[in-house]
């Protein structure tokens, strides 16, 4: 069987972990690498606020290359497009066909990624689309993903929230109205260990902040 070479997007959190996790089930894909965006001025992964070097330590534990693409801050969108152009034409020379997202249900955002990458050759896959994000949290929970907390949208959810790992409590304990996946924004994850890791990392949360309504958590090596 000829093996289609797919990239990963990887933001460092547990939608992407799982989609991981589908993509090597999957007999056909040879997964050849993460890919993430980072902030040129923080060193952090845009959107989690994760530091760089912790990103590095989980494609180290996943057995994977990082492809990393910097990014201003602030950052335009016709800078992020011109970014995300170049990363792609150089996926695509290095024989990638297809972009794996860890989506699972925004309409909006899989067309603007269906729209964006239309003219490279390059075909986006949502491994997770369409899933139960009830369901799919507990499955995550109970197969050993193991995550912390990094941020919170103080207007959908509680500060108490922040920090703390994503497990069965975690999910029993979210109001009715959040999504237990966190798929609206309510919050975002760092992934420190699951099966798709060959050993946990050792990290820890440490000082918070906020800014624009959403609180950060600074998750450091706990080393």
């Amino acid at each position: 069987m000829v093996m289609r070479k797919v990239l990963l997007s990887w933001s460092s959190g547990k939608d992407s972990a799982w989609a991981l996790r589908a993509l090597r089930a999957d007999p056909g894909v040879e997964v050849a690498g993460l890919f993430t965006t980072v902030n040129r001025q923080s060193n952090r992964v845009a959107m989690h606020a994760v530091r760089e070097t912790l990103l590095e330590m989980q494609a180290r534990a996943l057995g994977l290359p990082l492809t990393k693409v910097y990014i201003p801050d602030p950052c335009t969108n016709a800078e992020y497009e011109s970014a995300m152009t170049g990363a792609m034409e150089d996926a695509r020379s290095a024989g990638i066909e297809a972009i794996a997202f860890g989506d699972l249900f925004l309409e909006d955002i899989r067309r603007y990624r269906e729209e964006k990458l239309s003219a490279t050759g390059i075909e986006p896959i949502f491994p997770l689309w369409g899933s139960d994000t009830r369901q799919l949290a507990r499955e995550m929970v109970e197969e050993g993903l193991r995550a912390i907390v990094t941020c919170v949208d103080l207007k959908q959810l509680d500060r108490s929230f922040l920090g703390r790992v994503f497990d069965s409590a975690f999910v029993d304990e979210l109001p009715e109205q959040v999504d237990p996946c966190g798929e609206n924004g309510e919050f975002h994850t760092f992934v420190y260990a699951g099966p798709m890791f060959a050993q946990a990392l050792p990290v820890a949360p440490g000082k918070a902040m906020e800014r624009d309504s959403i609180l950060f958590i600074d998750v450091i090596p706990a080393v």
